[in-house]
């Protein structure tokens, strides 16, 4: 026996960290001292064992059985390379298996790569860590590759090896902390997970690939192996469409800031669901055979999902991810998930997701103490964990970290082809004081409560998905007045191309929850949100966040008794977010007057538009989203100071509000006049141009439910000029009580 006595044992005892250093074959003096080669194989449960080379060089060598255990090893005098071979190795149950041996490969990745990925600047990482189809050295088979520095050992286990430690240890390559090994002949869709040994646990413990492509459904939450190139079997497959290449190409010309945007918020779990399979959600494929429709019919330019990375818990609505480079198996395989990309771009539906680098979960098998250290979170409490959420925080200062969620929020636009990223949570992610008592954080290095190193990474991605994916738009969730969230990288922002308008949202129902006879004492939450509005670029939001616990969905936070008087005041509502300046953002189900709070684990109640109420308000959603894109011009200047004035903005006794939309030359206007009380008003506004004014859009149209009350299709601001509202011109017309009249004037 060659092997020495102890590294025998740390095969045995599976605490081997240098595998490839022993297996395999190699040049090695025998017993004798003579020179020659070695070929070593640890294959538990084998009772004989050989060595078949291939080629010109081949030759047989049979490997002696060394321990029962099923460690193998055999010498062959006078050879001076290694050679090209497979072994043949014979169970306990007679059965013979040829297959090549994992150990003669070299590894599969090179210095440079685990450079940029220690040096915190990969930006491909789902090519580089996790399960990868590879043909390598002329074999075609699985790279795995994972990030564990302080492991004492890691090995594959999986469906293909008895889920048992001691076949498939791992390498470290270096002092990278990743463990590589090459599995030759391994197909698609084998179930796997990393049993690691930590470096103060006494027995081992196992976890799923923080880069898997593809995840089992819990309670066992294997990763997949998955091969993009070719389906699973029993699946379709699947590849890009012309349309799909064609919306890219357009993409990367698009100036969205300049571009009506209308998102529309959905969760893929509840739009939908089919009664008669157990209330079961619909899978990708069946989104997108009526997903796109529906939203061309109504008008959005985009859907923005809910989180679809993976996650265990659905009552987590996808906001506790666990699997951030895999689309959740809940509605399909990843190319299912492209199947939906690829319908909805042919539709001209942009698609944006939910991306989480705030927080992650404690679960077991996840990324909480990886490999028996605080790997992805700070060790510190006080910096890596959530105290609202239960969850914990990303370590954003550790150069691996970052090209871990580099790499993830990449990743969607590489394989996936999404159009944006709305990332949840910022606000925590820039606070080292989040939701935290004095003396429960942790001051940066310059004694400020700003997480530096979270707005470094935010800066980071934002340059990288503006670079490398032109016409991709990044979201931000930030509740706080934060400087610069979407200001260019470049000129220090944070580089968003737009920020959730939280405060806008906030005030505005509270106003609108509000008794209509008690309105005139809140009539500043309207008018205060323009004193910021061209702080950032904003997307004027009603999002999932207020549509459940407690809080009432939209229709039943209008404050009237009865549900016409509420659709009536709701309708209103939506008018009035679309014809203020910005993008726009609407949850599911409040296009149509939801009645119910949303449900994570039910449908939408889809019924509800028998009812005219409920009808008339999905009406309406499509009309100002058409008139929206219609009258582009009004888009391209939304976002600064000269696209909007106000007329009327102190008329608080009568809750009454008017105002200008103006696109850039001045040529196209809106006058949009609100009138947020029970009581019809007939009022004079002042506009800049004489002529016809014809009424675009009002809530109060019979079309929509309501009495139908309005302006004959127009108003007329006659000669000779009457000025108002420090307006040239005036016209007088009639707004609906709980209604909102848009008038559009072209030269």
């Amino acid at each position: 026996m060659i092997i020495s006595p102890p590294e025998l044992e740390s095969f045995l005892s599976v605490t081997q960290s240098r595998p490839h250093d022993f297996l395999g074959m190699r040049r090695a003096r025998g017993e004798d001292g003579a020179d020659g080669l070695v070929a070593r194989a640890f294959l538990p449960g084998a009772v004989a064992c050989e060595l078949v080379g291939e080629g010109a060089a081949g030759r047989t060598l049979p490997l002696t059985r060394v321990h029962p255990a099923g460690f193998f090893e055999g010498f062959l005098p006078g050879g001076r390379d290694p050679f090209p071979y497979k072994l043949r190795a014979v169970g306990g149950d007679g059965v013979s298996r040829l297959f090549d041996d994992p150990y003669s490969f070299w590894p599969t990745l090179g210095e440079l790569d685990l450079h940029l990925f220690n040096e915190g600047t990969e930006q491909r990482l789902h090519d580089k860590l996790g399960a990868r189809p590879l043909v390598h050295q002329g074999v075609a088979g699985a790279a795995f590759t994972v990030w564990a520095p302080s492991a004492r050992r890691v090995s594959l286990v999986g469906d293909f090896n008895d889920w048992d430690g001691r076949r498939l240890p791992m390498r470290m390559l270096g002092a990278s902390g990743v463990w590589e090994i090459f599995v030759p002949g391994l197909p698609p869709g084998a179930r796997y997970k990393y049993e690691i040994l930590g470096p103060a646990s006494p027995v081992p413990f196992l976890k799923s690939d923080p880069c898997a492509s593809y995840c089992e459904p819990p309670p066992g939450n294997a990763s997949i192996f998955y091969d993009f190139a070719r389906p699973l079997p029993g699946h379709p497959g699947f590849s890009w469409s012309e349309a799909d290449g064609a919306w890219l190409a357009a993409r990367a010309r698009a100036d969205w800031g300049r571009r009506p945007v209308s998102i529309y918020e959905l969760h893929a779990g509840s739009w939908r669901r089919v009664p008669g399979e157990g209330n079961r959600p619909l899978t990708y494929r069946e989104l997108a055979r009526e997903l796109p429709a529906y939203l061309r019919e109504a008008g959005f330019t985009h859907v923005e999902f809910l989180p679809l990375a993976e996650h265990p818990f659905d009552g987590s609505w996808g906001y506790q991810v666990t699997g951030y480079f895999a689309p959740t198996q809940r509605f399909g395989t990843p190319h299912d998930f492209m199947f939906l990309v690829d319908a909805l771009h042919a539709a001209g539906i942009g698609v944006i997701v939910d991306w989480v680098p705030a927080h992650f979960p404690r679960d077991d098998f996840a990324l909480a103490g990886f490999d028996g250290t605080h790997l992805y979170e700070h060790a510190d409490p006080r910096q890596g964990a959530h105290l609202d959420w239960g969850t914990l925080i990303f370590n954003y200062g550790r150069k691996e970290v970052r090209s871990f969620l580099t790499g993830s929020a990449l990743s969607w636009f590489d394989r996936f082809h999404v159009d944006g990223l709305r990332v949840d949570a910022v606000a925590s992610m820039l606070y080292l004081d989040y939701s935290r008592e004095a003396g429960g954080w942790v001051p940066n290095q310059y004694g400020g409560r700003e997480n530096l190193d979270a707005a470094s990474l935010l800066r980071h991605v934002n340059a990288l998905v503006h670079q490398l994916h032109p016409g991709a738009l990044t979201i931000a969730e930030e509740s706080t007045s934060y400087p610069g969230v979407t200001r260019p990288v470049a000129e220090g922002g944070l580089g968003f191309d737009l920020k959730w308008n939280m405060g806008w949202m906030h005030d505005t129902l509270e106003y609108f929850h509000a008794d209509p006879l008690a309105r005139r004492h809140l009539h500043n939450k309207l008018t205060f949100g323009m004193l910021y509005q061209y702080s950032e670029r904003f997307t004027q939001v009603f999002s999932h966040d207020e549509v459940v616990h407690g809080k009432a969905s939209l229709l039943n936070k209008m404050p009237q008794a009865t549900i016409a008087a509420r659709a009536q005041n709701l309708r209103a509502l939506l008018a009035y977010l679309w014809a203020w300046p910005g993008k726009k953002t609407l949850f599911m189900g409040c296009e149509f007057g939801q009645y119910a709070e949303w449900k994570y684990d039910a449908s939408l109640d889809w019924h509800l538009l028998e009812h005219m109420d409920h009808e008339g308000v999905r009406r309406l959603v499509r009309d100002l989203n058409r008139l929206y894109t219609a009258d582009a011009a009004l888009a391209a200047c939304e976002q600064e100071p000269r696209g909007f004035q106000w007329l009327e903005v102190n008329d608080a006794p009568w809750s009454v509000l008017t105002f200008l939309r103006s696109s850039a030359d001045g040529r196209l206007s809106w006058l949009v006049a609100c009138n947020f009380t029970p009581n019809a008003r007939d009022y004079r506004c002042g506009v800049p141009f004489p002529g016809r004014w014809e009424e675009v859009l009002n809530t109060d149209s019979v079309e929509y439910g309501g009495a139908g009350a309005g302006n004959l299709g127009g108003v007329d601001a006659t000669l000779p000029a009457t000025p108002w509202n420090a307006q040239p011109h005036s016209l007088t017309l009639h707004i609906p009580g709980q209604s909102v009249v848009i008038l559009r004037r072209q030269l």
